[in-house]
């Protein structure tokens, strides 16, 4: 697998159409000087707020592409869940970097590079609730259920896992929500918990480290702009290559112990 994502990578770092990034030209966002990139804003780890900056691996990643892509200035603006296509299609945002697992349904009404990185869906519960140890483990159990998010539906739909369902805005009132007793568990991408984990100051939650899905981060686009989908594929290629996803990786989710996949992921192609 390692030899099939270099050839893979080699092939795309040299640009099989023979173009660089900046050769693109029928893209409506290669070469733009200021991109404006929808993140998360209350995800640590990945996507978050703080002091008024943007950081986390999310936003990092978001960076490099665009100065991959030919951008001198990066204007970061919230994408939420719920909101993700309605901002791609409307045009308010050039590209999206924000934990955006690439689906069939999504694949419909908006555009996917990559992925940059293939996550997996595990679960965050209460350190004393010791009764958890697999997804089946959360039947009879109240969920949280984030608007706009597919992750509950994993659980609730496709392993028929009888929950009951908390609905919430964003993971960041989940995690309240769990700390406070009003729900058991948040079940998500293992990025998502990681940084949360680390975010919390004790060890009031745990991972319950059964991870069941692959989760494939892809960058949104707008519905149509082949040229960009295949720059930023390059671009993702050379953050691998160049050891740049190996560091930002270690960077943000090093300390959590979280096993991290440091090689080219298998794209989608555009």
């Amino acid at each position: 697998m390692r030899v099939r994502h270099a050839v893979i990578a080699a092939a795309l770092v040299l640009g099989v159409s023979g173009c660089g990034l900046a050769g693109a030209q029928t893209s409506t966002i290669v070469g733009k000087e200021t991109m404006i990139v929808g993140v998360k804003i209350d995800q640590p780890g990945l996507g978050a707020l703080k002091k008024g900056r943007n950081e986390g691996f999310d936003v990092d990643v978001a960076a490099y592409l665009a100065r991959k892509l030919g951008a001198k200035n990066v204007v970061y603006k919230e994408a939420k869940s719920s909101e993700r296509e309605k901002l791609l299609q409307q045009g308010q945002l050039d590209f999206i970097v924000a934990s955006y697992s690439i689906t069939a349904e999504r694949k419909v009404k908006v555009d996917f590079a990559g992925p940059y990185y293939v996550a997996h869906q595990d679960t965050l519960v209460r350190a004393a609730d010791s009764g958890i140890t697999d997804v089946r483990d959360l039947a009879g159990k109240k969920l949280c259920q984030v608007t706009g998010s597919n992750s509950w539906r994993r659980v609730k739909e496709e392993r028929k896992v009888n929950v009951s369902l908390v609905e919430t805005k964003t993971y960041s009132d989940c995690m309240s929500k769990l700390a406070d007793g009003s729900l058991d568990a948040v079940s998500t991408d293992d990025l998502i918990l990681a940084g949360f984990a680390r975010e919390s100051r004790n060890s009031s939650v745990r991972f319950v480290n059964a991870p069941f899905t692959d989760e494939r981060y892809g960058v949104g686009l707008k519905k149509g702009d082949v040229a960009a989908c295949e720059a930023i594929n390059r671009a993702i290629s050379e953050m691998y290559l160049d050891g740049t996803a190996r560091e930002l990786l270690g960077k943000w989710f090093g300390p959590t112990g979280l096993k991290l996949t440091v090689t080219v992921p298998q794209f989608e192609g555009c």
